[in-house]
């Protein structure tokens, strides 16, 4: 669905609000008050007490795990809510998102009847199987039930979690942006322009590869980034959102064509064949890259050093397509499910929702939110201490253009797969551009019948 004029102001107003001094106060969180009875200045006599409530263990699945800046953050909030909520159990259960596998963890559990009671996922075609097997449920009636915690969120941030039926699955915490990472002191130091135009980009890269250091981190397998940017910046907004069902877009072609012609100028590491996306980031906080293709949650991951000497910037328009140059990745691109198990399970259900208003009110995403440097998804919420490259990264965001879900929030899984494992043999010349696509195209049409 073409991005509107609507979405796209309602990104600003999110963004508006997170930048602007907030002198409004936070509206109080709802957790705490299930549970209360009587007056609680007033000791009640023993023969009147309360039995202990039953012990109740939930499991929590999510990508905050691994190097994730807001790993110990999320950690921290399922810790304070446990120490509140005694009687409730929870096992942390989290893999990277980095990792490829944790798609597979998550399929294989929703299908195998192992299914987490709150998991933290996508949203987006990745969530498509799981909510057509009726494995989550839609949360718009615990929302509507209690206005004071759906009033808490941004609407934008609620409208981008809107499933293609309308209802909403999943609850989000913060939202993201992706851009170009510059090393602004390698640029200086070197007497090279910052990367504003495509020309400018394929001069930065030729010359740093020169000198020996990496132009572009990025690794060939895990090409999530390079995918996403180079469609967009060729295909614009409305190109890259028409996905491969309808035939291939031309600009989709001249998008993969320019990472060749970067390939050929010696844009990326020696070893992109073989690392992952954990090893470019590395590369790029170690100070060996000068720019990287990556999200506003990779920022905390960067040496104190890097992280001072980084902006982020949009992605270069490619000459001859539909991009305008300010035309940006972000979003709200991940959130909690419920599962449909949980939801009917008498004993869990209290203790799941108690726990979800808890991850989602407003202290727990400025939490989140401070630590990864994504959009707080809550009102009236400001993260402490961001770094300059964060604040750019905002900026960046509201003088976008356009606003895009990556391309793997519109495909099936499998095809963006297909299309990451043709962008070595695309880069190399073993296949050309439409070769590559049209073999991600006949996935995608075979997943649709």
């Amino acid at each position: 669905m073409k991005k509107t004029a609507f979405t796209f102001l309602s990104v600003i107003v999110v963004m508006t609000m997170f930048l602007a001094a907030c002198g409004n106060s936070t509206k109080p969180s709802n957790e705490g008050k299930q549970g209360s009875t009587g007056n609680v200045n007033q000791e009640a006599p023993k023969e009147t007490e309360q039995p202990k409530q039953e012990e109740v263990k939930l499991r929590v699945f999510s990508t905050f795990g691994g190097t994730d800046a807001a790993r110990e953050a999320f950690a921290g909030a399922l810790d304070a809510f446990q120490k509140a909520n005694p009687h409730i159990k929870i096992e942390n259960d989290v893999m990277s998102a980095n990792d490829d596998g944790f798609r597979t963890k998550v399929n294989t559990d929703m299908t195998s009847g192992n299914e987490p009671d709150l998991l933290f996922y996508f949203i987006g075609a990745d969530a498509n199987e799981m909510i057509n097997a009726g494995k989550v449920v839609a949360l718009d009636e615990l929302l509507d039930a209690d206005q004071e915690w759906k009033n808490g969120f941004a609407p934008a941030a609620l409208n981008f979690a809107r499933h293609t039926d309308g209802k909403i699955y999943s609850i989000p915490m913060t939202g993201f942006y992706e851009g170009l990472f510059v090393n602004k002191a390698l640029f200086e130091q070197h007497g090279v322009e910052l990367p504003t135009d495509w020309e400018k980009l394929k001069t930065a890269v030729k010359t740093f590869s020169e000198k020996g250091i990496i132009p572009l981190s990025g690794p060939f397998d895990q090409s999530h980034y390079l995918i996403e940017h180079f469609v967009l910046a060729a295909a614009g907004a409305e190109g890259q959102n028409k996905g491969l069902v309808d035939g291939i877009e031309p600009n989709w072609e001249k998008g993969l064509a320019a990472m060749k012609e970067l390939y050929e100028l010696g844009a990326f590491p020696q070893d992109a064949a073989t690392i992952d996306l954990s090893m470019a980031g590395n590369y790029y906080s170690e100070g060996l890259a000068a720019m990287i293709l990556e999200g506003s949650w990779a920022i905390g991951g960067w040496k104190d050093e890097t992280k001072a000497n980084t902006t982020v910037l949009p992605f270069p328009a490619i000459p001859g397509g539909a991009g305008t140059g300010k035309d940006v990745v972000g979003g709200f691109g991940t959130g909690f499910y419920m599962s449909t198990a949980t939801y009917e399970n008498a004993q869990k259900k209290d203790a799941t929702v108690l726990l979800l208003k808890h991850l989602t009110s407003q202290d727990t995403i400025k939490a989140i939110a401070t630590a990864n440097g994504g959009t707080p998804a809550a009102q009236g919420v400001e993260p402490d201490g961001l770094p300059q490259a964060a604040l750019d990264g905002f900026k960046m965001v509201g003088e976008a253009v356009s606003i895009s879900m990556p391309i793997d929030s519109k495909v099936t899984p499998e095809t963006f797969n297909t299309i990451r494992a043709n962008i070595q043999p695309i880069l190399t010349g073993e296949k050309t551009p439409a070769e590559g696509l049209g073999a991600a195209r006949e996935i995608e049409l075979a997943n649709k019948k």
